[in-house]
């Protein structure tokens, strides 16, 4: 048992100590938040999951949010900026537009749809907080996705569509003051292995 004054952790996961049975929820899992940093692998999960999740699960992201914005707010004050360093800066416009985007999913939850999550908390508990919110009533399944900083550099090298320094910059920040209900982690495990761990998670 943890210390008084020691927040409980959420278990994280290798292929080594992946768990014996599955988990299960009283109630029944209709959200599914992955938070990562850039290039940690959270898009290879999520189709990994939507392959192994029985159902129909819709796969929902950042970057589906920032490419359904206009060309101008992708460049100029009040939507998002991506600075040379690889930091990532957003404005009052992009934040509201966002609260928009974060309600319909929930709605859409609250609709009868199943709905994975890939997210990239650049607030860390605050940008958790506005999602728990939202998703008040839901069941709802917080995953951590990790991967060494050096490694994701790594990937986003390879990739060669990110801003180069994004991966190092956000690889410990989303993670912030972030509560989990387990973590993974993609620096030697595939998608397929954490996402069968997250499966079994599900209520």
């Amino acid at each position: 048992m943890a210390p008084p004054d020691v927040a409980p952790t959420a278990p994280r996961y290798s292929v080594s100590n992946r768990p014996r049975r599955p988990y299960r929820d009283p109630v029944t899992t209709q959200v599914i938040v992955l938070n990562g940093g850039s290039s940690s692998g959270k898009s290879g999960i999520v189709r990994c999951l939507q392959a192994v999740l029985p159902g129909a699960w819709l796969a929902f992201g950042t970057d589906t949010f920032v490419d359904a914005l206009p060309a101008s707010m992708r460049a100029g004050d009040g939507g998002i900026e991506f600075a040379a360093d690889g930091e990532v800066v957003v404005g009052a416009e992009f934040r509201e537009l966002e609260a928009a985007w974060i309600e319909g999913i929930a709605a859409m939850a609250r609709a009868g749809a199943r709905v994975v999550v890939d997210e990239v908390f650049l607030g860390g508990a605050d940008s958790q907080a506005r999602w728990r919110k939202a998703l008040d009533g839901l069941g709802v399944l917080w995953v951590g996705v990790r991967c060494d900083a050096a490694v994701a550099t790594g990937r986003e090298v390879a990739r060669g569509d990110r801003v180069a320094g994004m991966a190092a910059a956000q690889a410990e920040l989303v993670h912030q003051g972030v509560t989990y209900d387990l973590e993974v982690d993609t620096t030697h495990a595939e998608s397929m292995e954490c996402a069968r761990i997250i499966a079994a998670h599900v209520g």
